[in-house]
């Protein structure tokens, strides 16, 4: 059984980011497979990484058990908007707080290598825009992706990474968004 973490970056409960949460987990337990979430929008948690890696700022409850979550995970699945190019504020500073130093990766003493502490794990980034992804992909090198994707899950060891894009949403219909809730939902039941 595939045990896997749907981690929603989108601070809006109202939007497209919750219903694709929603068919997914919903595909995802259909197949059998057994899945937590971690809504970053509902977390306690101060998102300002204040010291940087000079001084450790001790976890919030919250924090603390999204990361047994992600732990006990073999597939995460982020789901986001683009904003800007980039992914919410709020999910960023999720990231910074908890994909940390002996958590997430471990520098080696007197080296510019590091271990990678995530390795095994998959995941799957299911991202809207507001254009074209060969646009988003082309014109601006898709930065929210290779912040996330090469930058964080690869960078800590989580391979493969796949993605899937969704968009344009700001002049989609219904019937448009329902194919998108629908083909996330496959997504699910095939746990990818």
């Amino acid at each position: 059984m595939k045990k896997i973490v749907i981690i929603n970056g989108h601070p809006n409960k109202e939007s497209l980011s919750f219903a694709f949460a929603k068919a997914y987990n919903k595909g995802a337990t259909n197949s059998g497979a057994e899945v937590k979430e971690i809504i970053i929008a509902d977390l306690n948690f101060n998102p300002n990484l204040q010291f940087g890696y000079q001084k450790r700022t001790e976890l919030e409850p919250d924090l603390l058990n999204a990361w047994e979550k992600i732990k006990w995970a073999d597939h995460l699945v982020w789901i986001h908007p683009v904003w800007w190019g980039g992914l919410p504020a709020i999910m960023k500073g999720f990231i910074d707080r908890l994909f940390l130093p002996g958590f997430a990766f471990q520098y080696k003493e007197n080296s510019i290598l590091w271990d990678k502490l995530l390795k095994g794990k998959t995941a799957h980034i299911i991202t809207t825009l507001d254009q074209p992804s060969w646009y988003y992909w082309l014109i601006y090198g898709r930065p929210s992706v290779n912040q996330l994707k090469k930058s964080t899950l690869e960078f800590c060891g989580i391979n493969p990474v796949k993605v899937s894009y969704f968009g344009i949403i700001k002049n989609s219909k219904d019937t448009t968004r329902q194919k998108w809730i629908l083909a996330v939902e496959k997504l699910g039941k095939q746990n990818k």
